[in-house]
């Protein structure tokens, strides 16, 4: 009886740890793949001078950690109401919006909302990379 007690105290210590280190690594490795999809980016931008309509013109990519597609959006012609925003409204990039959605799998164009506090983002034209609560 001592020792399930014992084996339920260490567990009820590990599990917080082992969620936290899942989630970290989860954001390292979106993190790492926006960093490539933005190398492919640019590399697409110096033979065409512009950046791509659509994400599947810069070759193949990887999903997000959580099997979801990167989202991106080239802001020459994009509408306002799809441009991501920092908390004072402004757009985060001038070039392109690229991002995962997180682990929720869902996400709204403000960083301030909610469902997007768990997206990984890439602001000030990459100046920036990570999640977006910490933006």
């Amino acid at each position: 009886m001592i020792a399930v007690a014992i084996m339920a105290l260490l567990a009820s210590i590990a599990y917080p740890a082992y969620t936290q280190y899942t989630q970290t690594s989860n954001k390292d490795k979106a993190v790492k793949d926006m960093r490539e999809i933005e190398a492919k980016l640019e590399r697409y931008f110096s033979d065409h001078y512009e950046y791509p309509e659509d994400l599947s013109d810069a070759g193949p990519l990887p999903l997000d950690p959580w099997g979801r597609p990167y989202k991106y959006l080239r802001m020459e012609g994009a509408k306002i109401g799809k441009v991501r925003k920092d908390h004072a409204q402004h757009p985060l990039n001038t070039d392109y919006d690229l991002y995962s959605m997180g682990e929720d799998g869902k996400s709204a164009t403000p960083l301030t909302a909610k469902i997007s506090k768990d997206d990984i983002v890439r602001a000030r034209n990459g100046g920036f990379m990570g999640l977006a609560a910490d933006y």
